[in-house]
């Protein structure tokens, strides 16, 4: 099925910031749906990987709309909080996803952690697993991370998530690593 052009592409995600950033990635001539399109919830993600939920929602929007998806899982590790709060980042910030919330709790665990933490650089990496399915197989799964840190206040206005308080150690517009393009 992929060895064709890909004319109609799921994206696998009911995240309008996510929706946004990866549509601008790929080619003007896919006619790209959402998950919200077809008012399809999320499935409960209790892989224990980026990886492993990453395919849980690629093959579990497919089957439901019986189109080519193209899910992500992503989030944030920082080393001084166990690598905390990796695949379980969107859930810091409750049921809604509430990212201010989810970045508080960070600045919270890692004043517990260490009360001086502002003095120190912490290091931190964003993941993304990314995986194309279609119904039930799986075509391709891949990973990459951005090595970082953390800031000591939320800083800018554009992207969403914890993209306000990590540091990508290059500061580079356009990054490839591990087969994905990040913009930053």
């Amino acid at each position: 099925m992929l060895n064709k052009k890909i004319k109609k592409l799921l994206i696998g995600t009911n995240n309008s910031g996510k929706l946004r950033e990866i549509r601008n990635l790929l080619p003007k001539y896919i006619e790209i749906f959402s998950a919200s399109d077809f008012k399809i919830k999320s499935p409960k993600e209790n892989g224990k990987t980026f990886a492993e939920n990453s395919i849980i929602k690629s093959k579990f929007f497919s089957r439901k709309t019986k189109l080519i998806c193209l899910a992500d899982d992503s989030g944030l590790e920082i080393d001084l909080l166990n690598k905390k709060p990796g695949i379980y980042s969107a859930r810091w910030g409750g049921k809604r996803g509430n990212f201010k919330k989810a970045i508080k709790k960070v600045y919270a665990e890692l004043k517990k952690k260490n009360k001086n933490w502002k003095k120190q650089k912490v290091k931190a990496r964003f993941v993304c697993a990314i995986s194309i399915s279609y119904l039930d197989k799986t075509k391709a799964v891949v990973v990459g991370k951005i090595e970082g840190s953390i800031s000591h206040q939320p800083k800018g206005k554009n992207g969403f998530g914890y993209d306000p308080i990590f540091i990508p150690n290059n500061k580079r517009k356009n990054i490839w690593r591990d087969g994905l393009f990040f913009k930053i």
